[in-house]
Formats: structure tokens, C-alpha cells, sequence
């Protein structure tokens, strides 16, 4: 049945392009190890590059909150431990950032709970991080999903969720960096929940086009099931939201202020955080994400502007259901990425499927269909060999939050870890702690 099920999902794409071609994997420039890290569950940790530093944040073999920090032209790191340890919650991700004077932000260890920073006393020195009780003093007893970005005039803004799952609005402060303070960006809430639902986000994106595009999917309760309509809007400003027609909202915008491109219903196979921004070849923003289609088959669909109407592109034709509900951190079936626009102009999206594989799509720039594998670099065929030996380990990798420095390289963070268990507490034994490293690699 499996087999027949990938000859289907092959015979779904465009005949016009069956051969699938596979590109050489990407070169490994160097490899860095930086510490052993928690293995037992996975947590999101953050590369950011900053010429000429580079910083890693990521919980240690103790769970403890942990920033290494090296210049680039040296391989010996240095090590930073924040009074934080994380628990069994895989929400609780590190995000950080760098303002214009160059002090070194840092949030993270957040779901549902009190607000979480840490400033560097000194620029570009991650030792002088110190805890800062508090950002405005407002709506920061509940917070969770941290986001630090560039905004207009190279500002310094940080997003997140104020409240729960079901339960929630989204919050954006802006940072001084004169007075070293922080404020509210907006008066209102961008998205409000009414007490029944909250927002999931994907953004804002700072597109192609000049605005900044933000997606989200309403959710009516811890269930992922009750996830909902598909929406989004655009600023230049991130004062200002209109939708794709050029309408502007009041804020806060709630469930039927008009926001919504694809009303997909509760139960409609739609998930938070498998909906991405990208943009095609003419600038227009995309918007990739999955639903289930008249049968019932959860189906990869590309949302795409077409002078200011949406147009939905189904992507497959996949015989297959993925029947998702439930609390706590998922792992997901499906992964989708964005639509990308590749050198030469073609379009391409990553995808990931339990059944009919993984790779890059290529993508019809018309209809959006996928017409075969794309040939793209592949990732080093070292990075998903498991170096440990505690069943159920698997890859886990981060890219770079901070600025390209080279066109010939990027970095890349991978460590072994084994997948969630809905936020809960497993039974020992416990993998032994994998090596956290960086690689530099060819592009």
C-alpha cells in the first residue's frame, strides 16, 4: 500500500517534468563543536551571526539557558549561563537580537507565563547579559511565541503572545535605543481573540514589495483541531494594516473584520505554524499551508495575490488523511515551506510527507503545481547520520537569525534530540546529552 501510495503521489505532478533530478549535497566548510546539549526533547535554539562575533543560545546538558559567543575568525568559544532552566515544554524556544548600538537582546523560556529578558550591560558581549524585570510593565504575566525584528528605520521590535492557546492577543513593542527603553509599537493589540479565540502567527516578513506581510490561523482552543481560517494583512509601517485589496483595518482586527482569505473551518485540516510567506518571480506574496479537500485528503495549497484577489493553487493530490488534535507541542506529519524564487528565476517550495517523501518541489509558475523535484544543493548527507545510540534521536537543525556575511557560506546549527511528547515529562533513562554544533557550509 505504501508503494502504491508514492506511485500516486508521483503520478500527481506534471508528467512534463517526471525526471527527478537531485543536485550534490552542499560542502561542509568547517565544523565547530560548541557544547553537549538536552537531548530528551526538542527546543529551538538561535545562531545569530554578527560580524565579526557570532552568538549561540541554547539550554546546556543541565536544561540551563546558555549563550556561547566566538569572533569569526577564531574557533574558541565563550561561555554565558542565564539563571533559567527549561522544563518539558518544546514552546519554550530562545530568540535573540542585536539593536543599532549593538547590545545583545535575548528572550526566551516562555509559554504562558512571565515574561523572560535579558540586555547586555556592554555591546557585543554576551557575558554582560543581565535579567530586565520588565519591558512596559503591561500585558507580560502571560506571554509566549517571542519574536525580535527589524522594522522601519532599522528599529528594534519585539512580538509576542499575550494570554493562551485559544485565549490570546498579539503584542508589539518597539525598543529606544537612546534611552534604552522599551514602548508600545501599537495602542491596541494587532489581532484580538475576544476572549474565545487567539491568533497564530507567521511574520511579519519584510517582503519583497516594501511591506511587511503577516498570516495567521484563528484557534478556538488548546485542541490544534479548532484551527481556522486562513488570514492576512500587510503594513509599511507596522502601523498600518491593510488587507491585499488595499483596505484598512482598525485594531484590533478580530475573526470577522474582514482579514480572512481562505475561511477553512474548525476541523478543516489546517494547522498553526505549517503556514508560510514567500513571494514568486513578480513579487507577489504566497502564502503555503494545507487543508483537506472534498474527500477528506489533507492537501498542500499555495494562496497566491493576483492583482489584489487572492487565487488558491492546489499544489498534489494526495490519497491521504492526517487526522491531527490535541494540546501540547505536535509532531507534524506534513511540513510545507515557503515559495521561494531561485536564481534563475523558477519557483520552488520544500515539503515534507510521512508517505510520499521529502524534498523541493518544483513549481509551475502558473498554476503553482508541482511539476517534480527541484535541483537544488543538498544538505551534507552527514547531517542526518545519528551519531547517538538512544533510540528514536533524530536531527534537529537552526539557521542563522543575523546577517549574511559571505555569499560562498552560511551557518548552520545541528544537535540530536528525540521528538516532543506533547509538552509532558518522559521516564528515565534519558538519551545522553548530543554535541550542539555549527557548520559552515557551502551554499
Amino acid at each position: 500500500m505504501k508503494l502504491w501510495r508514492k506511485i500516486l503521489s508521483l503520478l500527481s505532478v506534471s508528467f512534463a517534468s517526471m525526471a527527478l533530478v537531485y543536485a550534490e549535497e552542499s560542502k561542509v566548510i568547517r565544523a565547530l563543536d560548541i557544547a553537549p546539549v538536552w537531548s530528551a526533547h526538542p527546543v529551538g535554539f538561535c545562531l545569530l551571526t554578527h560580524a565579526p562575533h557570532q552568538y549561540v543560545a541554547y539550554y546546556d546538558a543541565q536544561r540551563r539557558m546558555t549563550v556561547a559567543q566566538r569572533k569569526l575568525d577564531e574557533e574558541k568559544w565563550t561561555y554565558t549561563v542565564l539563571p533559567v532552566t527549561t522544563g518539558w515544554d518544546s514552546h519554550n524556544y530562545v530568540t535573540m537580537a542585536i539593536d543599532a548600538a549593538g547590545y545583545l537582546h535575548l528572550s526566551g523560556d516562555l509559554h504562558c507565563v512571565p515574561l523572560k529578558y535579558f540586555r547586555s550591560e556592554k555591546p557585543h558581549d554576551a557575558a554582560s547579559l543581565k535579567k530586565v524585570d520588565q519591558m512596559t510593565g503591561t500585558e507580560e504575566s502571560r506571554t509566549t511565541y517571542p519574536k525580535f525584528f527589524t522594522g522601519p528605520g532599522n528599529q528594534l521590535v519585539f512580538m509576542y503572545r499575550d494570554g493562551s492557546s485559544g485565549d490570546g492577543n498579539q503584542i508589539f513593542n518597539v525598543y529606544d535605543v537612546k534611552t534604552q527603553t522599551w514602548k508600545r509599537l501599537l495602542d491596541r493589540p494587532l489581532t484580538d481573540g475576544e476572549g474565545q479565540r487567539n491568533a497564530y502567527f507567521c511574520g511579519p516578513v519584510l517582503g519583497p514589495d516594501g511591506y511587511y506581510h503577516i498570516s495567521w490561523v484563528w484557534r478556538e482552543t488548546p485542541d490544534a483541531s479548532t484551527n481556522h481560517d486562513l488570514s492576512y494583512v500587510r503594513s509599511k509601517d507596522l502601523q498600518k494594516w491593510e488587507t491585499a485589496e488595499g483596505k484598512v483595518l482598525a485594531l484590533p482586527i478580530r475573526l470577522n473584520d474582514g482579514a480572512t482569505i481562505d475561511p477553512v473551518p474548525v476541523q478543516g485540516g489546517i494547522i498553526n505554524g505549517n503556514h508560510k510567506i514567500g513571494f514568486d518571480a513578480q513579487k507577489r506574496v504566497t502564502i503555503s499551508y494545507h487543508k483537506n479537500d472534498q474527500k477528506k485528503h489533507t492537501q498542500p495549497w499555495i494562496a497566491r495575490c493576483e492583482n489584489g484577489v487572492w487565487k488558491f493553487h492546489q499544489v498534489t493530490d494526495w490519497p491521504w488523511h492526517w487526522g491531527f488534535s490535541g494540546g501540547g507541542t505536535l509532531n507534524f506529519a506534513v511540513r510545507l515551506g515557503e515559495v521561494t524564487v531561485q536564481d534563475n528565476g523558477s519557483l520552488t517550495m520544500n515539503y515534507r510527507h510521512p508517505e510520499f517523501g521529502s524534498g523541493v518541489w518544483d513549481l509551475d509558475p502558473q498554476t503553482l503545481r508541482a511539476r517534480g523535484k527541484a535541483t537544488l544543493p543538498t544538505s551534507p548527507k552527514s547531517f542526518s547520520k545519528i551519531e547517538g545510540d538512544f533510540p528514536g534521536l533524530r536531527a534537529k537543525m537552526s539557521g542563522d537569525e543575523g546577517v549574511v556575511t559571505s555569499k560562498d557560506s552560511r551557518y548552520i546549527l545541528r544537535w540530536e534530540t528525540l521528538q516532543a511528547n506533547r509538552d509532558q515529562a518522559i521516564p528515565e533513562p534519558w538519551p545522553k546529552p548530543s554535541m550542539l554544533r555549527l557548520y559552515q557550509i557551502a551554499p
